[in-house]
């Protein structure tokens, strides 16, 4: 407890904010693949692409947003447009029966993730010790999951007393809202750029450190390997898991996530962050052939989202405590612009490629070939 409560104000402001937004996000998410079902009688091919192309957006935007945050020592002005976009998309989507305006509003969605996330992640590595990175970035991933429990037990609740997934859509306004309310309270002080007067992190490929560049390359692979969570969730639907039970569901993922990030996260701090993203990296390829060989029964999807859980609560907040360790303080900004970038571009590629080999094959070919590139990335890692 004296190690949580001795983190700066500024991981606490950053986690209540992400913790309004992912509330509204997480209560669509998991009603996302039901209503693309129900509106535009879509398969896996046509969620792969929406979803993968809204996220190739955001990172268009990423390296451009961390690296004026070197160059300007703020943030917030770039949160408080990464937090409206999105505020703003998400019950829209609930006012069209056209995919390509679904597609266009999950790209302004996912635009304001690009603005907001490199600056962000910066700002929170600047404000806390090198030695309590990985703890800082689990707490912060915690508040993350935590409103990822709250969204959509509220949708359930809403569903469960006869609510449309198109008024459920509508009501993750408010809480949009108040989290750009919120970010207005984010303070910058003590956490300006000296970009200034050193040496930035040059545009060109060729001019990044070695060891990120190795770092990056090994999560672009990885990226592409990685699952995107709609098709987990369109796999429990298979299973058998009804509209209602789906936001429970996960809730229940990231109840899980939520507990376990600021622990297993420091970890990292205590052993290799770099060893621990290996880890993380390797335990996913077990998930992912546990997905392919598994039956699709109700009681098995529990068993994988529970060990999915660990998954992503041991690698994502270690993943971010390497970037900042690669760097220098200065180059913060611009090296997590690169990270998101290499990442989100990659899961365009991935995301839909999964699709095609789903609705081409079976989603247990599918998920085998993710877990078989996921392992070429570990291996990657491991040459360092």
């Amino acid at each position: 407890m004296r190690t949580y409560f001795g983190l700066p104000q500024t991981v606490f402001i950053l986690g209540a904010v992400s913790f309004l937004n992912d509330a509204a996000s997480d209560a669509v998410y998991p009603l996302l693949p039901l209503f693309f079902a129900a509106t535009f009688a879509s398969g896996p091919q046509l969620l792969g692409l929406i979803e993968g192309a809204a996220n190739a957006t955001a990172a268009l935007m990423q390296l451009v947003s961390g690296r004026l945050y070197d160059k300007t020592g703020r943030a917030k002005p770039w949160m408080i447009a990464g937090y409206t976009l999105p505020a703003l998309s998400r019950p829209l989507i609930a006012l069209t029966s056209l995919w390509p305006l679904v597609l266009a509003l999950r790209v302004l969605d996912r635009i304001g993730k690009g603005l907001r996330s490199a600056p962000r992640d910066a700002l929170l590595a600047a404000s806390v010790a090198p030695e309590k990175r990985g703890y800082a970035f689990g707490v912060h991933r915690s508040a993350d999951h935590a409103g990822a429990v709250v969204g959509p037990l509220v949708a359930a609740a809403l569903i469960a007393a006869g609510w449309s997934i198109r008024e459920v859509l509508i009501t993750t306004l408010v809480p949009g809202v108040l989290c750009v309310l919120l970010t207005l309270w984010v303070k910058e002080e003590g956490h300006i750029s000296t970009a200034a007067n050193a040496p930035a992190i040059d545009w060109r490929w060729r001019t990044l450190p070695i060891p990120f560049r190795q770092f990056l390359l090994a999560t672009g692979l990885f990226a592409i390997a990685h699952v995107s969570n709609m098709f987990m969730l369109l796999r429990a639907k298979d299973a058998g898991v009804t509209d209602a039970q789906m936001p429970l569901l996960w809730a229940a993922f990231s109840a899980g996530a939520m507990l376990l990030s600021p622990k297993l996260s420091s970890l990292g701090d205590r052993f290799s962050h770099w060893r621990w993203v290996a880890v993380g990296r390797v335990s996913y390829v077990a998930v992912a052939l546990l997905f392919a060989i598994l039956p699709a029964t109700p009681l098995n999807i529990v068993f994988l989202f529970a060990l999915y859980a660990i998954v992503i609560a041991a690698s994502e907040g270690v993943e971010k405590a390497v970037v900042a360790s690669l760097v220098s303080k200065a180059q913060l900004g611009t090296a997590f612009g690169w990270f998101h970038l290499v990442r989100g571009l990659a899961i365009f590629p991935g995301t839909a490629a999964f699709g095609l080999i789903w609705g081409a094959t079976s989603p247990m070919v599918a998920f085998a070939v993710s877990a078989a590139v996921a392992t070429v990335s570990v291996l990657m890692l491991l040459r360092r």
